[in-house]
């Protein structure tokens, strides 16, 4: 089977998003705010939210939210004017009958089963989202390609994307707890992010193709005249994140980190705290 990467839905997906009411009085608002993330697929759309699969909107089915998220009580129902149940009292709890209602509600379950590593990407699209005015900005998230026989490789978290450059470049992000960054010789991360790179070197025309189509859709979407990629780095980046000064500045970070040669192969930028200062221009031009 061949390489293949697809960032592009038909039109006739689109003209059917932006007729829902749940696109209308929801999700639109919140994706021009930040606080959800959309992306283009293959034939389907996918909305993130707090570090989780919000929704994913298809032209056969519509809207599709994870069970899981969608187990909401219905708030407007009289009885649900309490704060206290008893074990009897569950049969009278309706759940919600659509995904307007509950929709908030949907977005607190999403956040709540989101990873470390998941939420700081979320701190990042909702400071640095593709709809923000600033130049490098967040285009795509959890980017996943298919090996030659088919199967996925892990997904690589970020694409930025340079507006100005029309410039592409994948981020791999890991919180300081991974167990991929900890090695006395060559950390997994290392060698992930070496396949990574082999597959843009080798496929790299095609990636500014399909990501020139994933914009096409994001222009009829929002009404905007965002310029297609004309170019990507061949280095993929690394972000680490989540660790406090005593960390920084221990010896396990110096040594295993700081020290080690194997991070010095490529462009590396260590953030503490994902929710301060933290954007894509920061990681663009800080990652070395």
């Amino acid at each position: 089977m061949a390489w293949e990467f697809r960032r592009h839905v038909e039109e006739e997906l689109i003209k059917k998003l932006i007729k829902e009411p749940l696109w209308k009085e929801k999700l639109k608002g919140d994706c021009e705010k930040g606080e959800v993330f959309l992306t283009i697929r293959n034939d389907y759309i996918s909305f993130y939210h707090g570090g989780g699969g919000l929704f994913t909107f298809d032209i056969m089915e519509g809207f599709k939210t994870h069970i899981k998220y969608a187990s909401v009580i219905d708030a407007t129902d009289e009885n649900t004017k309490i704060n206290y149940i008893r074990q009897d009292q569950l049969k009278n709890l309706p759940l919600i009958s659509d995904f307007s209602a509950g929709y908030d509600g949907i977005k607190k379950n999403c956040e709540l089963y989101s990873g470390e590593e998941a939420k700081g990407v979320s701190n990042l699209y909702r400071k640095s989202s593709y709809l923000h005015d600033k130049s490098i900005v967040v285009l795509d998230i959890e980017i996943a390609f298919k090996k030659n026989d088919g199967k996925k490789q892990d997904r690589i978290d970020i694409l930025l994307y340079d507006k100005k450059s029309q410039t592409l470049r994948f981020v791999e992000a890991k919180h300081f707890s991974n167990s991929d960054l900890w090695a006395e010789s060559t950390p997994r991360v290392i060698s992930q992010i070496e396949k990574y790179e082999k597959q843009i070197k080798q496929y790299g025309e095609n990636l500014i193709r399909e990501y020139g189509l994933y914009i096409d859709g994001l222009n009829l979407i929002f009404g905007k005249q965002f310029k297609k990629p004309r170019d990507i780095e061949p280095k993929v980046s690394l972000l680490i994140f989540g660790f406090d000064n005593a960390q920084k500045h221990g010896d396990r970070f110096k040594k295993l980190i700081l020290n080690n040669p194997e991070y010095k192969k490529i462009p590396c930028y260590c953030k503490g705290n994902p929710k301060k200062d933290f954007n894509a221009e920061n990681i663009w031009n800080e990652a070395k």
